[in-house]
């Protein structure tokens, strides 16, 4: 499927603020099909799902990359102060531009508005993580080379 993730991403966002329970489209890229209120079916970049339930929550089918935020997200956002910058999609989280590179930022590094601070990898395609607020990047939430979910915090900045 060759769906655009930010397609997937409006039209989940479209179903969970409406009261529309399901909604099914069909394109030449493939067949998407969207459930309010179901399990989310999270998708690795290999046709492999894993099964997560989460309450207001968006599924796709069949195999399409989708979710929600992990459960403990929300913890994180109520128990740090701060800015929080999530993850826009589902992805493979990535530190530094290549292997062998230095991370875009450590901790305790001063970041303006539209810096870059990593790259998550999401169907062959390297998007670059900018901060959307200016401060101090006080906490890294996700280890270099671990998968991400949409919504899921990433880092601090104060």
């Amino acid at each position: 499927m060759d769906m655009d993730l930010r397609k997937l991403k409006t039209l989940i966002d479209l179903v969970s603020e409406s009261d529309i329970s399901e909604l099914e489209i069909t394109e030449a890229e493939g067949k998407v099909r969207i459930v309010k209120g179901s399990p989310v079916a999270f998708a690795a970049p290999v046709p492999m799902a894993v099964g997560a339930p989460a309450p207001q929550a968006a599924a796709i089918a069949p195999v399409a990359a989708a979710s929600a935020p992990p459960p403990e997200a929300p913890a994180v956002a109520a128990q740090t102060k701060g800015f929080v910058v999530k993850s826009p999609m589902v992805g493979t989280f990535y530190r530094s531009a290549s292997p062998g590179t230095s991370p875009f930022v450590e901790v305790g590094a001063q970041v303006k508005l539209g810096d870059t601070l990593c790259i998550v990898e999401a169907m062959k395609i390297l998007n670059e993580i900018n901060a959307e607020q200016a401060g101090t990047v006080a906490r890294i939430l996700v280890e270099n080379g671990q998968p991400v979910e949409y919504g899921q915090p990433l880092f601090v900045i104060e």
